[in-house]
């Protein structure tokens, strides 16, 4: 079985499935190679990671939190947007359960900060499967998934992730219950929402190319706004304060994003049907 030929090779040649597979698996030691460089880099920096970042939404002057107090006096409304103090105390109740959280945090920063290497690794293995068309119609693939998930994790981190944190550590059924929180349960709740909103920032690039596929079009996305629009306030509703403001804030930037998939598959849609005219002239 004979496979599409490898990135760079200049022989035209296609690639067996054993090349293809040894194609693949450099691609993914580099990748490796790149998150541990990323890891040693958070590791080196671990301290200030954890108490001002990790932990900096548990903060009482957390950037969000004075923000938001500000905003709210600004607006004439006293303290309504202001956050509770968060009143958890922290626990490891395993034996390595410290150290499990410190070496997951310096390796998915690692990953983070290793990104934009790890994808472009991933586009050379996928690049050469792509005609010239649809390689000219990816320009600038690499930078824009880039920027859209390191805008989605910043999103994640300051808005998400100490609204879902001061919520549940406020969040109370009886006076006589203490929250205590183990430090892997508060890392495995935080992480996949700063991650989740990095990979949720890709909805217009993942519109843009269904598009060129024809799976969706600017037409349904517009007739579903409303629905979409309303799962996104549900959604924003589950993870802030039982206020209409909160949720706002939270859906503004999911609604936006929606606008653009949206307008790009406007974009996509005119530019077949130019392609279209031209073919038939």
């Amino acid at each position: 079985m004979k496979f599409f030929k490898a990135a760079g090779d200049r022989t035209n040649k296609e690639m067996s499935f054993i090349q293809h597979l040894d194609e693949l698996r450099s691609h993914l030691f580099r990748s490796a190679v790149a998150i541990s460089v990323g890891a040693i880099v958070m590791w080196s920096f671990n301290k200030f990671i954890i108490k001002s970042i990790l932990m900096g939404p548990t903060h009482a002057d957390f950037p969000t939190y004075t923000f938001l107090c500000r905003v709210s006096q600004y607006l004439g409304l006293g303290s309504k947007l202001c956050m509770e103090k968060i009143a958890v105390n922290m626990q490891s109740n395993t034996v390595a359960g410290q150290f499990g959280v410190f070496f997951n945090i310096i390796l998915i920063g690692g990953f983070i900060l290793a990104f934009p290497y790890v994808f472009w690794q991933f586009w050379r293995f996928i690049k050469p499967a792509l005609t010239s068309k649809e390689l000219q119609n990816t320009r600038g693939v690499i930078f824009w998934v880039s920027v859209l998930f390191f805008m989605g994790t910043l999103f994640g981190y300051f808005v998400i992730a100490p609204y879902t944190i001061n919520f549940f550590a406020n969040f109370s059924i009886d006076d006589n219950i203490e929250n205590r929180w183990t430090i892997a349960s508060y890392f495995n709740t935080i992480v996949p929402l700063i991650l989740g909103a990095g990979l949720a920032f890709q909805l217009p690039l993942v519109m843009f190319f269904l598009a060129k596929i024809g799976v969706v079009s600017a037409t349904y996305l517009r007739s579903v706004r409303r629905y979409a629009i309303l799962i996104m306030l549900i959604l924003a509703g589950i993870i802030t304060p039982p206020d209409m403001l909160s949720q706002i804030i939270c859906t503004i930037p999911l609604v936006i994003l929606y606008e653009i998939s949206i307008l790009l598959c406007v974009k996509v849609e005119k530019k077949q049907k130019q392609q279209e005219i031209e073919e038939w002239s």
